[in-house]
């Protein structure tokens, strides 16, 4: 019989060109598909065999992957397996129509046999499109499919070079099932179209996005045996070998099928069955880290929806975690097959440290499986994930005190990120570990609460570049001397993180360096707000004095209720920008206007009576001279640069030479 000609429906010439050039962004996506193919196959086969065992009969169902250099254009590439194979009549149903999917059609059936009482499992099957074979055409110039349906002795050829047309003809198969023989465009780096008839590039693709599907995926690798003298050559593998080399003892090469696929998808298995060094290897073959991971957690959701997930804490802060195009995101799998490598849409920034792999059958999918649709199963993983994430990070901080500080040492920063995520804020910022003036190592917001002096109404915290610059700072007197805890920020993002933390369990949070300080009982506190408001009256001419110099630099000077032992100290208003927050802005490149602060000096200090005394007849010079040395010295103990060193020099100059 000759071959006969056929034309694709759906548009098929317009269609095609649109799936070659923009449906996928990787050309190595083909061969996710073709093997996905082929282990379909490999279920239908299996299901078909459940009531029809002859059609099985014990044979070992596996998908073989060949290439070979030749041919006058690329190489060749063949996927065969040993499936359940497909008539004249599904062929063109299957293969002549674009997004026709037989594997939705038979996953129809199935559903069909369980309403009708047949309890037949099948595992998820993935094609709910019907596009992914002709994904071929990316990577081939011509493709040529042999299949032989099970349970029939005919086996059809069908062949077309993607431009609108196929041919079908009689053909011959010794066994079951499906070979595609791809012949292969010339590779093209710049287009990024690699050598797909190599081994080297075969045997990464597959680990990549089909290591774990459920059948063996074997290669035809070469591998090279010893022999000795006569023996070379006498082997040739399975098939095929290379000559024996010409030394005495030489290696021999030698082509056989070698399984490249490690089937272990160990988020199938029991977890009683898996070890935690199948658990480690799997987390080195996702993440890339060697290191093994510092936690991990495994569960599974079902009812109206059903996934499976597994998940990694890294034991290192991997070199990337802040770079702005750092890609993110868990592995995801249907059936066993990569559908995406990173999908961000599972995990917010904040998680972006987490790695591991979600399996879901139900997953919605856009036809080249890349992309995620934004549709209410992303969701509900995504907010599952995040409840399951928060709730194993509280039980390890309860449970695990010294394992979850490791963690927060490492990705402490990222979790601030939360504080802006509204769904999930309020329960990651009980996970939030502080430095704190009251003891050593790390403290939660809860703990601090527990710990709150009687009277205290607020959360007291200390933003700086580091704990010994934070504990040198005049700000913390009055606290030291009232007894009250303070919280140490010292990291970069804590800055921000205090602009969205405003507020914990109804305790409001409180910089030691803005506004006016009020501790101790309401009866203390009237007092001393008394005491100070009579004192500033008194030194109303002084502070005026003092003020006008230093018009450009302070809006006010007042006394202080926040000093002990310190002269002088700069504070801002209590919604105003921290100087730390102003510099971070400047070194991000933005424009920050310039904010005038508060200074205040100690009324108990002896400096203070000192200044009452030599002010008192001095002309404004001399005023301008203790101005500008206050306000430098309340620079410098607080960390921040003398905003005029000439000046502060000029006045230092001058109180130690007497004038």
């Amino acid at each position: 019989m000759s071959a006969e000609t056929f034309s694709f429906k759906s548009e098929a010439r317009q269609l095609l060109n649109l799936m070659i050039h923009s449906l996928y962004s990787t050309k190595d996506i083909f061969l996710r598909e073709l093997i996905s193919n082929a282990s379909d196959a490999l279920d239908k086969r299996r299901f078909e065999a459940l009531t029809d065992p002859a059609l099985l009969n014990g044979e070992p169902l596996r998908v073989r992957v060949r290439g070979a250099g030749e041919g006058e254009y690329g190489g060749t590439l063949v996927i065969s397996d040993n499936g359940v194979g497909m008539s004249r009549e599904e062929l063109i149903q299957n293969l002549g129509t674009i997004a026709h999917s037989g594997t939705k059609e038979f996953l129809a059936k199935v559903k069909e046999s369980k309403e009708r009482g047949e309890q037949r499992e099948v595992d998820s099957l993935i094609g709910q499109f019907g596009v992914g074979f002709y994904s071929s055409f990316i990577v081939a110039h011509t493709v040529e499919v042999v299949s032989r349906r099970a349970g029939s002795a005919e086996a059809w050829l069908w062949r077309s070079q993607g431009d609108g047309e196929f041919t079908l003809e009689p053909a011959s198969r010794d066994e079951v099932g499906t070979t595609i023989t791809l012949h292969l465009r010339a590779p093209n780096e710049e287009d990024g179209l690699e050598d797909f008839s190599k081994e080297w590039t075969l045997r990464a693709t597959i680990k990549r996005y089909s290591d774990f599907v459920q059948y063996p995926v074997e290669l035809w690798a070469s591998a090279s045996k010893p022999v000795m003298g006569d023996e070379a050559g006498d082997e040739a593998g399975d098939e095929a070998g290379d000559e024996a080399g010409d030394a005495k003892g030489a290696p021999e090469r030698v082509w056989l099928w070698e399984q490249v696929n490690s089937m272990k998808a160990i988020w199938a298995r029991d977890p009683a069955e898996v070890t935690d060094a199948e658990y480690n290897e799997l987390y080195k073959h996702i993440s890339k880290d060697w290191t093994p991971p510092a936690d991990r957690l495994r569960f599974k959701v079902e009812g109206g929806m059903e996934f499976t997930a597994l998940l990694f804490v890294p034991s290192r802060r991997p070199h990337d975690l802040f770079y702005r195009e750092q890609k993110f995101g868990l592995q995801l799998y249907a059936n066993r097959v990569l559908i995406k490598e990173s999908a961000e849409e599972l995990l917010p920034p904040w998680l972006r440290f987490m790695k591991g792999v979600v399996e879901s059958p139900d997953i919605s999918l856009n036809v080249s499986r890349e992309m995620l649709q934004q549709d209410r199963h992303v969701r509900v993983i995504k907010k599952q994930v995040i409840s399951k994430t928060l709730k194993h990070l509280s039980e390890t901080l309860k449970e695990r005190r010294d394992a979850y500080v490791d963690i927060w040492k490492n990705f402490g920063e990222v979790l601030k990120e939360s504080s802006v995520d509204y769904e999930s804020a309020d329960k990651a910022k009980a996970l939030f570990l502080f430095k704190s003036s009251a003891q050593e190592g790390f403290t939660t917001l809860d703990e601090y609460i527990e710990r709150m002096k009687e009277g205290q109404e607020h959360i007291y915290y200390a933003t700086g570049e580091s704990v010994a610059a934070i504990e040198r700072s005049p700000h913390l007197e009055a606290f030291k001397d009232k007894g009250v805890e303070v919280l140490y920020l010292d990291q970069p993002i804590d800055e921000w993180l205090v602009g969205n933390l405003m507020n914990y369990n109804d305790k409001e949070l409180r910089s030691v360096s803005k506004g006016a300080v009020d501790l101790g009982t309401e009866e203390e506190r009237k007092k001393a707000e008394e005491e100070r408001e009579e004192a500033q009256k008194d030194a109303a001419d002084l502070l005026e004095r003092l003020k006008a110099p230093l018009s450009e630099h302070v809006k006010e000077v007042r006394l202080s209720s926040r000093l002990t032992s310190s002269p002088a100290c700069l504070v801002v208003d209590e919604h105003a920008a921290s100087p730390q927050m102003q510099r971070l802005m400047e070194q991000m490149g933005d424009k920050v206007p310039k904010q005038k602060r508060i200074l205040e000096l100690n009324p108990k200090h002896a400096l203070f009576e000192r200044l009452k005394g030599a002010l008192g007849g001095e002309d404004a010079e001399s005023a301008g001279r203790y101005a500008q040395l206050l306000y430098g010295q309340a620079l410098i103990a607080e960390g921040s640069p003398v905003s005029d060193p000439a000046a502060f020099t000029e006045a230092l100059t001058a109180l130690m030479v007497g004038r």
